[in-house]
């Protein structure tokens, strides 16, 4: 079984307003509204993969019930840990530009806490745990790296999608796949990621520092794979961008739901990358015919150069 786990979801509202203006009344021209997190989206496009998951995580008040009320209606099936407090609101303001408000969450108790850790604890060998996004203030620091040190111990493969010291620590620990985009890559090593080899280079010593497998994505440049041998390099299909929020969790999504089928990195891989672009070229995450369409436009070679 696939796990996600999602530490501080939301619902985010969307909200376009064709001439936006400071101090006077704004009418929106157009809204939605959508579960957000990246563990959760994760799980709704797992669940269009046709890949059986749970989402874990904390979830409260009439935010959370929209969320477990929206995921029901997809299929994805839930093992949420219930808080008193409301899970937060994000407002994505599209004005022409993007402007962001996110929500802080609600108070995680050492109780809602514990019972997350021991629905995880559960997990056995066969199972795949995604751990997505950034820690809550409220949840210990160190959570990624403790989780991913408890499931490797057990067996369980672990994918870590998150930035900065929480993934370096998490590395440590013989996660089965990490995937920072090259921004966060170079953020790790004080460098700027400029090519496909310096990608390789620096993933290469992510790998070296515990990684199973790395995935970085470099949006329009391509994205890079390092195993524990080889490296190998992905094109991406052309198309119109339009959406970049949810194209790295749709990565992991297509990677992970693929690679617990098949056992193959390569065809993770590629599933991966078409999965990204799809949700890319659209409004919202991408649909299994979209990825489909775009699988034969992915070209996965090895890259042959010395990244020594």
């Amino acid at each position: 079984m696939i796990y996600t786990v999602t530490l501080n979801p939301s619902i985010d509202f969307i909200v376009e307003v064709e001439d936006f203006q400071l101090d006077t009344l704004n009418r929106m021209k157009r809204e939605a509204k959508f579960p957000g997190g990246k563990g959760i989206n994760v799980s709704r496009v797992l669940s269009r993969l046709g890949s059986e998951n749970i989402a874990l995580g904390f979830v409260g008040g009439f935010t959370g019930s929209f969320i477990e009320t929206f995921l029901k209606k997809e299929n994805v099936k839930m093992d949420f840990t219930t808080v008193d407090e409301d899970t937060r609101i994000n407002i994505k303001l599209k004005t022409g530009k993007e402007t962001e408000i996110n929500g802080l969450g609600p108070n995680i108790t050492e109780e809602n806490y514990r019972e997350l850790i021991n629905k995880i604890e559960r997990l056995e060998n066969t199972d795949t745990l995604v751990l997505a996004g950034s820690v809550p203030p409220s949840v210990p620091s160190d959570f990624y790296q403790s989780i991913t040190k408890i499931c490797s111990k057990r067996g369980v493969k672990v994918v870590v999608d998150t930035s900065g010291p929480s993934l370096l620590e998490a590395v440590k620990h013989r996660p089965f796949l990490i995937k920072p985009n090259h921004h966060e890559l170079g953020e790790l090593f004080s460098v700027k990621i400029k090519t496909i080899k310096d990608a390789a280079f620096y993933a290469k010593k992510l790998v070296e520092a515990g990684a199973q497998n790395v995935i970085v994505s470099m949006a329009g440049d391509g994205a890079v794979l390092q195993t524990e041998d080889k490296a190998y390099t992905a094109s991406i299909p052309q198309g119109k961008v339009v959406n970049s929020v949810g194209s790295g969790d749709s990565l992991v999504a297509g990677f992970t739901g693929v690679y617990t089928k098949t056992n193959d990195l390569l065809q993770g891989f590629k599933y991966g990358i078409a999965a990204g672009s799809a949700t890319a070229f659209s409004t919202d995450l991408c649909q299994k015919e979209d990825i489909e369409a775009l699988l034969p436009k992915v070209q996965i070679q090895q890259f042959e150069e010395d990244i020594k």
